[in-house]
């Protein structure tokens, strides 16, 4: 019983990179050196003891050829070029963030403008601005205010963005997303 229990509870790991070595699947190889010279199509073994020769690993690059492309080549040097990689892709990345500016129907002239001026600096740094106008009890029924403010909105933002997602009703609220041109 406790030997069915520590093996159920383990942790199982999937391996993680490509296959290298004696868990290529394949019968048959392609074959590229460290130099990057072409050897040909090898079998798996012959290949592996060609690698191990020469103090290497035999690597699949591409899994999905026929045969499938392996190089000889370190395991560490090729996992570390592929971290390297895969960190300077992160840091290349954009986060794109979405800013939501809330408003009323009947916000007065200053708050406007100074959430407009806000709004503009958010899509000068590159994030996009979902303006949302409430409505609250009886200005439901004054719909065009809403409307306008939109317009105006959409007039004020024309240098700097353009509209992603045209003005809509979602329930009580009037949605718009602006983003950087």
């Amino acid at each position: 019983m406790a030997d069915f229990k520590q093996n159920y509870f383990q942790k199982r790991t999937k391996d993680r990179g490509p296959r290298s070595n004696n868990r290529i699947s394949s019968p048959e190889v392609q074959v590229i050196t460290s130099d990057g010279e072409n050897l040909g199509t090898l079998n798996t073994n012959e290949a592996i003891s060609i690698a191990k020769n020469q103090g290497l690993d035999l690597i699949e690059i591409a899994a999905n050829a026929n045969p499938p492309v392996c190089k000889i080549m370190d395991m560490g040097k090729f996992k570390y070029d592929a971290q390297k990689k895969a960190n300077l892709a992160k840091k290349k990345q954009k986060i794109v963030l979405l800013k939501e500016i809330k408003m009323r129907p009947v916000t007065e002239i200053h708050d406007y403008q100074f959430k407009v001026k806000n709004a503009k600096k958010f899509i000068s740094n590159g994030d996009k601005v979902k303006f949302t106008i409430r409505f609250k009890g009886r200005e439901l029924q004054h719909s065009h205010l809403g409307n306008e403010l939109m317009t105006k909105i959409k007039e004020d933002m024309k240098e700097v963005g353009k509209v992603e997602l045209h003005p809509k009703f979602d329930g009580k609220q009037m949605i718009m997303v602006i983003q950087p041109l």
